[in-house]
């Protein structure tokens, strides 16, 4: 490592020339990747890579625009839309992965470069998307569209282009596109540092059991995991419970101490919002002040307008309207189940009153009495090799595609494993990383990012190199890693959004997988549907020891069982998306209280006090950055898609009906370059959707 160019302080930032030693066969992100299938050589890749990478990233970046605006010929399709549109080719091949490693194998050396970069990053973005000359160009070719034979995704590259300008200011007085850059500056680095505060947060919290007595209630395998977790943390004979899902969730279930559910669940909602180094509420007001300076900037009343002016929804009148309709029902669902979890509870503790850290023991203790299920008994079906041939059965059966391991692909841990994806013709798609498993340095929750995007380059197709990312519950000693039924559901959603990666047929880098992000969870949502149907389960679904495919009456219970706890489900959902909705359609001032206002936002919608929403503002990541904030509706919106789209499928008799998959594939997953929206679902599915599907599936008919 050359200590010389390892310095990750802000001054660094702006002396890159300092670190400028090495040449560019000494950079591996500045060669050509010599490895299996261009993947990239993670073991070659050293953090002081990043920033003279970058450098030269943006460098060539910044002389490609200027050789458009240089360009002395009228601006026209080709010099102007397609040449900016393939420009900052190298930034594109470094940033999915400095960001996917910061994400999913960050270090505190990439922590505090990414502050450094980010920074930078945005500088650049501003100096291109206020650049004028180049707006002059985008806004003539934009204007005489007409005048150009362009077929129907050429005409979308076009106004995709001229939107993303416009809806960036570029079009404003020099005033103001001046006072927008220092936002989007300053949003760049309260957003990161949002993220930095909860990942420290998560990590930093443990509890620490020692006894028998302590871990009364609690699963073998979870016991077994906690030991193993100690371990790790070089505390072995005792049992380490963390925040990660495989560990919090089933304490949460299984614990008969209430204390110690109390105190598990309270320091999760509680992250960000803790009076310490990590605390988010001020970062987070001031996020909310400059989002709603921006927008006004802009022309639009509130950020929540801004975001919706280009989604399905179209206004934040309309994603209200929604979560209002599937709202009260909810509520009502949500107080029924209170009432029997309270009677459950009354024969114990009789003067008790249930509160949010009962709701998980004391629902588990209602499903086996309901529905005689015992999510333990169901777990040796699952496991996580299982599962994931499910998910590869699933795209056989539906698309005619397989998965083939390759061992020889680079990955950048040790646990995370590499398939080339194989389309029905014999062709590559691309390369499917799958990374399972919690660990220090990981964000929590689960996603699907790329290693490099999907593109062509003069026609010929440059395939994907797609990641999902779980935190899934580890194998522990002599036995394999065994999913609940939640974790089942997500493999098969973060699947979802992979396919869509491999499929999506755009000829140009913007319009490629280009969806509105209330339509985007459609492809992962539709997959969800299929992981409990018996013809499918059947084949993947097989116990670890007998390799007997799970019996009809365990799938019965499953089934039986999915109406099971839809109102702290569905209501822990629509709470935390009305709150986004909230924050971002309200005048925020420096002296807005964070609590004050959640508060305040779940009390006028008659949140019962049992169920907390799924992210308080301080630990809402999803709102933490631009994708879904004013956003987080679109899984519901989407679900109302999804659930249309799985009816199909049923009502056609074969439920791996493959003519209507090859449609699915063709018009929603393929097919975003040509149809987006509602456009693209009425081509497959011939009408809109009905949302009565949507509503029975979550038992709110």
């Amino acid at each position: 490592m050359k200590k010389h160019c390892v310095i990750l302080s802000l001054i660094a930032l702006f002396a890159w020339a300092s670190c400028g030693h090495e040449t560019e066969t000494d950079n591996p992100l500045l060669m050509e990747f010599d490895t299996p299938f261009g993947a990239p050589p993670f073991d070659l890749i050293k953090t002081e890579h990043y920033l003279p990478a970058y450098k030269e990233a943006m460098k060539q970046h910044l002389e490609e625009i200027e050789a458009i605006v240089n360009n002395p010929e009228e601006a026209d399709f080709e010099n102007t839309i397609v040449a900016y549109d393939k420009s900052g080719k190298l930034l594109r091949k470094i940033n999915p992965i400095f960001w996917g490693l910061q994400s999913a194998e960050t270090t505190p050396e990439l922590q505090e470069l990414a502050q450094s970069i980010s920074s930078k990053l945005t500088q650049h973005s501003n100096s291109i998307r206020f650049n004028q000359d180049l707006f002059k160009k985008v806004q003539a070719v934009h204007d005489n569209i007409d005048n150009f034979d362009l077929d129907r995704e050429q005409r979308i590259l076009v106004e995709k282009i001229y939107q993303d300008f416009a809806r960036n200011g570029a079009a404003l007085p020099e005033a103001q596109r001046k006072e927008l850059e220092k936002i989007n500056e300053r949003i760049s680095a309260i957003s990161l540092q949002l993220r930095e505060n909860l990942l420290a947060e998560n990590n930093n919290f443990t509890i620490v059991l020692e006894t028998e007595e302590e871990l009364a209630g609690l699963p073998q395998n979870v016991i077994s995991a906690a030991a193993e977790e100690a371990i790790q943390r070089d505390m072995e004979g005792k049992f380490v419970f963390t925040l990660a899902n495989p560990s919090r969730i089933p304490f949460l279930q299984f614990s008969e101490h209430r204390d110690l559910r109390e105190k598990m669940l309270m320091a999760y909602v509680n992250r960000g919002d803790n009076n310490n180094e990590y605390d988010n509420k001020e970062l987070f007001i001031e996020l909310m002040m400059l989002r709603q300076q921006m927008s006004e900037i802009l022309g639009f009343e509130n950020y929540a307008a801004y975001f919706t002016d280009i989604q399905m929804a179209e206004n934040p009148e309309n994603v209200y309207e929604f979560l209002y309709r599937v709202w009260v029902p909810t509520l009502a669902k949500a107080k029924e189940e209170r009432d029997m979890l309270q009677a459950i509870m009354n024969r114990t503790y009789e003067d008790e009153e249930l509160k949010a850290w009962d709701w998980w023991y004391y629902a588990e203790i209602l499903r086996k009495e309901a529905y005689d299920l015992d999510e333990e008994l169901i777990k040796p079906y699952f496991t996580i090799d299982n599962v994931k041939k499910g998910n590869f059965i699933l795209a056989e059966k539906l698309f005619g595609i397989s998965f083939e391991a390759r061992p020889e692909v680079p990955v950048y841990h040790e646990e995370v494993e590499a398939y080339e994806v194989i389309d029905k013709d014999g062709s590559s798609l691309g390369i499917l990383y799958i990374d399972p498993h919690p660990r220090i340095g990981k964000r929590s929750g689960a996603w699907c990012g790329t290693y490099r995007s999907g593109s062509y380059v003069d026609g010929e197709r440059i395939n994907p190199i797609v990641t999902i990312v779980m935190n899934f519950t580890r194998p522990t000693a002599g036995k394999p890693a065994m999913l609940s039924w939640d974790e089942t559901t997500t493999y098969f959603h973060e699947f979802g959004h992979a396919l869509h990666n491999f499929f999506a047929e755009g000829r140009y880098n913007r319009t490629s997988r280009s969806v509105p992000r209330d339509f985007v969870e459609l492809p992962s949502q539709i997959l969800e549907n299929f992981a409990a149907e018996p013809k499918l389960l059947k084949k993947y679904a097989l116990h670890y020891q007998t390799n007997e495919p799970i019996p009809q009456n365990l799938i019965d219970k499953i089934n039986a069982s999915s109406l099971f706890n839809q109102g702290f489900i569905q209501g822990e959902y629509l709470a935390a998306a009305i709150l986004d909705m909230d924050w971002h359609t309200s005048k925020i001032t420096p002296d807005t209280d964070v609590n004050a206002f959640e508060n305040e936002s779940m009390q006028r919608i008659g949140l019962i006090d049992e169920i907390i929403p799924r992210y308080r503002t301080t630990n809402f990541q999803h709102i933490f950055g631009p994708g879904y904030a004013a956003g987080y509706y679109v899984y519901r919106w989407a679900g109302v898609l999804d659930a249309d789209t799985f009816m199909a499928f049923k009502e056609s008799g074969d439920l791996f009906n493959q003519e209507l998959a090859q449609k699915f594939r063709k018009y929603i997953l393929a097919g975003n370059a040509k149809w987006e929206g509602m456009e693209a679902y009425k081509k497959f599915r011939g009408q809109e959707p009905d949302i009565t599907y949507f509503l029975e599936r979550s038992g709110l008919n």
